[in-house]
């Protein structure tokens, strides 16, 4: 019982500090609303205009044509691609398939939006140092960031995919007999591959947003640390779906082992004199 009041305790702070920066990020309209816009547009609004191109072809030769499209995708997927020839299966490849990188590309984004100004951004707002001078230790602090970034990044996977999901199967559903999305190894992508990707690029985000000095030096690094992160999810999401479960629950194991490894090492750059400003490069 004390152990667990214990862990109680060490929490509280950290919460205190995630509640009050995600607050601050509700008030700022002009960094969530663009992040927002972003997401809606590549969850829905775009599946939406190309799914229902899709969907309304009428001429024989396009259907065709579309049809060769999909015989030109590896065996392995064809197997796995359901509807009749044409639109039908054409809507599905490209419902169930080509769109899986934006599934951690865009929660990626909006997190490491979030991740780069959350350290330096309080030395920016002069709050740097009350948070050092707080009772909260190190790792309280660097917690409280971490979480402050990890939930809009997961919230956006969360709300992307119900949207996404429900698109479709409203639109491509009725072509397939039924509702049929998420398939198997779109819930693993979601659940086991994505967050750990997420948590990766924020240590890296989160450890370059504690060492330089302005909050246009952490975009700039940031941007540049997580492009290659970015790629490699584009590659590991559209391949955790062209492939079995069994490769896709492996391609989550070691992104799960690279994230807690980064996180820890990413905790020792919070420190006091850094939060105000003296150790910052």
């Amino acid at each position: 019982m004390s152990k667990r009041r214990a862990s109680t305790r060490q929490a509280r702070p950290s919460w205190v500090i995630a509640r009050t920066d995600l607050r601050q990020l509700l008030q700022a309209r002009d960094f969530w609303l663009p992040l927002s816009i972003v997401a809606l547009l590549f969850f829905v609004i775009i599946p939406t205009f190309l799914l229902l191109i899709l969907g309304s072809v009428k001429d024989a030769n396009l259907a065709n044509k579309l049809s060769d499209v999909v015989g030109s995708l590896p065996k392995d997927l064809q197997a796995n691609v359901h509807g009749q020839k044409g639109p039908a299966s054409a809507s599905y490849a490209l419902a169930v398939y080509l769109f899986a990188p934006l599934a951690i590309i865009v929660p990626l984004t909006v997190s490491s939006a979030v991740g780069a100004h959350t350290i330096v951004g309080e030395r920016e707002r002069g709050s740097g140092e009350f948070l050092a001078h707080s009772p909260a230790t190190e790792r309280q602090i660097y917690l409280g960031k971490l979480m402050a970034s990890l939930i809009p990044g997961y919230f956006t996977a969360a709300m992307g995919f119900l949207l996404y999901s429900l698109v479709v199967n409203l639109i491509v559903g009725p072509k397939l007999g039924g509702w049929f999305f998420p398939t198997t190894n779109w819930w693993i992508l979601m659940l086991w591959v994505l967050p750990p990707f997420i948590a990766l690029a924020l240590a890296v985000i989160l450890a370059i947003s504690a060492r330089v000095s302005s909050a246009a030096a952490a975009q700039q690094a940031s941007a540049l640390a997580t492009l290659p992160l970015i790629v490699i999810a584009y590659g590991v999401s559209s391949g955790t779906l062209f492939r079995g479960a069994g490769s896709a629950f492996a391609i989550g194991a070691l992104a799960w082992c690279g994230a807690i490894f980064a996180l820890w090492r990413a905790s020792k750059a919070v420190s006091r004199e850094r939060l105000l400003g003296m150790g910052a490069t």
